[in-house]
């Protein structure tokens, strides 16, 4: 498929992201938007008759219903269209978002994932945002370069699919580390700490689970894990600070349920990444969020 300047382009979630897509690419291409929710007095779009006419489907939802909505609208999608999430999690069988796809379109779909510093306020606001595109195919990219030409995304190509996946899955289990060092006020040392630390685990955990341990260097990891333990909108972020607390109510969020996912799946064993084996523990225990880091620094004497 030859590379247009204007693409029918089917937005899948009306969310945070969902409407940061919007904002990036209604000037220049058709959209329609679905969502489970419809705005009140807007006529509700039928997900599996307009998905037929798109070049483009966006998923902008969460893992969880991936492999649901792919479903629905695989029969009448054509061979040609591009389907592309920015899901950052697992869904409840412990998929990435790009495992969820492959499994309900098949392995000749066209599939991409977009991962990276990009958070939904400040593409709203018109400023930078930078993300990896994972596919396989070279085509494919060009699509997602035309996509957004002009706007302030800026993608570079990957083909390690499997690597960024989960680069961008697992950072959000460490940012939620660095809103609890925070939260218990231990300073920008133990920042530095985390970030060195996290990355040594983040790349054996990703080269354990098939993608390239240089993946955790890139947009998707180190990249996304800066903005994220950092923003002061982040809500994993957030989520440490209330672990800090001894909160253990409204805990729930992308890393989070990775966690939960991780651990219910055996999808790899925690204890060897003794951040990672931290975070779940603090879970665990978010009344005890002080003591459990005590006993963590004391182990590195």
């Amino acid at each position: 498929m030859a590379v247009k300047n204007k693409y029918q382009v089917l937005i899948l979630g009306h969310g945070e992201m969902g409407r940061a897509m919007e904002y990036l690419l209604h000037a220049r291409h058709t959209l329609t938007i679905w969502d489970r929710h419809p705005v009140p007095n807007v006529p509700p779009v039928a997900l599996e008759s307009a998905a037929a006419r798109q070049d483009i489907v966006l998923f902008c939802l969460p893992a969880q219903p991936h492999f649901e909505l792919a479903g629905r609208i695989r029969a009448g999608l054509r061979p040609d269209s591009l389907c592309v999430s920015i899901a950052k999690g697992l869904d409840d069988e412990g998929r990435t978002a790009v495992r969820a796809l492959t499994q309900a379109l098949g392995p000749q779909a066209a599939i991409a994932v977009l991962y990276g510093p990009m958070i939904s306020e400040e593409i709203r606001a018109g400023r930078p945002a930078f993300a990896q595109a994972g596919t396989a195919r070279a085509e494919s990219f060009a699509r997602l370069r035309g996509l957004f030409a002009g706007t302030p995304l800026y993608l570079e190509h990957s083909t390690d699919i499997e690597g960024i996946s989960w680069a961008a899955v697992l950072k959000n289990v460490y940012a939620i580390l660095f809103g609890v060092a925070d939260g218990l006020e231990l300073g920008d040392n133990m920042r530095g700490y985390l970030a060195t630390a996290a990355m040594h685990e983040l790349e054996r955990i990703v080269a354990g689970l098939g993608g390239s341990a240089g993946a955790a260097h890139r947009l998707a990891g180190l990249g996304d894990l800066i903005t994220t333990a950092t923003s002061k909108g982040s809500h994993h972020h957030e989520l440490g600070r209330l672990l800090a607390r001894g909160a253990t109510g409204a805990l729930e969020g992308e890393g989070v349920h990775t966690l939960k996912m991780v651990r219910a799946h055996r999808l790899f064993d925690p204890r060897p990444h003794p951040l990672f084996d931290l975070a779940g523990r603090l879970l665990d225990r978010p009344e005890a969020a002080r003591e459990l880091m005590k006993n963590f620094l004391e182990q590195l004497a």
